[in-house]
């Protein structure tokens, strides 16, 4: 197999997690470059066990380069267009292309025929959305899904490095018996705490995370008509986002045969045996690839409703592996 040029571009939490993964599923890297803002710059990260040197992302940083992964940012605006022009493919896990008519928004358990009529530039689905819909494709296709509620439980590492940090120092305190103290990342003190608020509020009283919900749902599944509304949730765990899910389809799915249908669906795990006390967790989720599925039931209030708890590993299915994914499958289909 050809080896590639590979720019990931970004060294936070979503960026290094992109290194581990293109080196855990044996990614036919050729030449890797390692790019960042010039604060990152001259720094070093390891790869396959090898130092690189952290450069300075610039437009001419993508001469040469097959496939460029963004982790997110502002780098998405400024270079994203820049590494197309000169020849790479870029998959982008930033917000700025994701509701781009232009741009396939593509995750491969659920949507893979997408990558075929990109124009450069493959953009990676919000966190939380990406582990909703592979857990609903399969509902979707064998009883249609007319409306999903869905409440997240989110990690602090969807809000990067800085972010982990913030939690470990006010935890520390707060044990210590001191004072939380300020924080820098969240707007209230996150040790001990839940905050209905992530990203910023639009005018309609939704934030811009719950809105992407709504909007990337509809895109990747294909099917305008679903009715989606969210509530999304930062809560202190380090690291995997739990939801509650609530559907309504347009035929009954009794629990049965949903467990019947998720057991056989790509990239999922049943966890359901609320007597022996198994479902999924954060915990189990993190450091895994796939998309945990659980407290699988009927909904009492609904007659073709059903609830589901769905757990992964947000800088893993939700950001780093969903993007290697991708680029394994263009491979795949011969568009790298």
């Amino acid at each position: 197999m050809r080896r590639l040029n590979v720019a990931v571009v970004g060294t936070g939490a979503v960026g290094q997690t992109m290194l581990q993964v293109l080196a855990e599923r044996n990614f036919p890297v050729g030449k890797l470059k390692v790019l960042a803002t010039s604060r990152s710059a001259g720094k070093t990260v390891k790869f396959k066990g090898e130092d690189y040197i952290i450069e300075e992302t610039t437009p001419e940083s993508f001469t040469g380069v097959d496939l460029a992964l963004f982790a997110g940012g502002d780098a998405s605006k400024l270079f994203a267009r820049e590494a197309v022009a000169r020849g790479a493919v870029v998959i982008d896990n930033s917000s700025t292309f994701r509701m781009d008519p232009e741009v396939p928004l593509v995750v491969p358990e659920v949507n893979p025929q997408d990558v075929r009529w990109h124009k450069g530039i493959i953009a990676n689905p919000n966190c939380s959305t990406i582990q909703m819909v592979v857990v609903l494709k399969p509902l979707h296709d064998a009883a249609r899904i007319k409306r999903v509620v869905v409440s997240t439980y989110q990690a602090v590492s969807g809000a990067g490095q800085e972010a982990i940090e913030e939690l470990r120092e006010q935890s520390a305190r707060i044990l210590a018996g001191e004072n939380a103290g300020e924080g820098k990342v969240f707007p209230h003190q996150i040790a001990f705490n839940c905050l209905p608020h992530i990203d910023i509020f639009l005018d309609n009283g939704y934030t811009k995370e719950e809105m992407k919900m709504v909007e990337e749902t509809k895109k990747i599944m294909g099917d305008d008509s679903i009715r989606v509304t969210a509530t999304t949730v930062r809560v202190p765990v380090f690291n995997g986002h739990s939801e509650a899910v609530n559907i309504e389809t347009e035929r009954k799915l009794t629990a049965e045969e949903a467990r019947d249908i998720l057991g056989r669906a790509p990239g999922v795990i049943v966890v359901d045996e609320p007597k022996e006390k198994m479902y999924p967790l954060p915990v189990m989720a993190s450091g895994r690839d796939e998309v945990f599925v659980g407290r699988i039931r009927e909904d009492l209030s609904l007659e073709h409703g059903l609830n589901l708890w769905i757990v992964a590993d947000n800088l893993r299915k939700g950001a780093a592996t969903n993007a290697v994914q991708i680029a394994e499958l263009l491979l795949k289909e011969g568009l790298l």
